[in-house]
């Protein structure tokens, strides 16, 4: 496996007297991504690869309070800069790609 294959890394960090600790860290195109509504009625977003699923919903499994409507807020706010340096990086290394070719 090289340093540019796709990946999704799940890591699990459990200490005496501490809350257990779960990272995962996606690195793959075959990311699947949605969100919805369960009938609870609760929205959810899922982030998922063959190897890992993290689930978001709201506080508690309760009904949406301001802090989940915040939270929500935030997570929009980070994919629109996500998307937005993905497109740059896209558009700069499409660039650099078609000058490399020519030259």
């Amino acid at each position: 496996m090289s340093d540019l294959d796709p990946y999704t890394y799940v890591t699990l960090s459990m200490r005496p007297g501490s809350a257990p600790r779960l990272g995962v860290s996606f690195h793959t195109a075959e990311l699947r991504v949605r969100a919805g509504m369960l009938d609870t009625p609760r929205p959810f977003l899922e982030f998922c690869s063959g190897e890992a699923e993290v689930s978001i919903s709201t506080t508690g499994g309760g009904p949406v309070c301001d802090s989940d409507v915040a939270t929500a807020r935030e997570i929009f706010n980070a994919a629109a800069r996500y998307l937005a340096d993905c497109e740059r990086l896209h558009i700069e290394q499409s660039a650099k790609a078609t000058t490399d070719t020519a030259a």
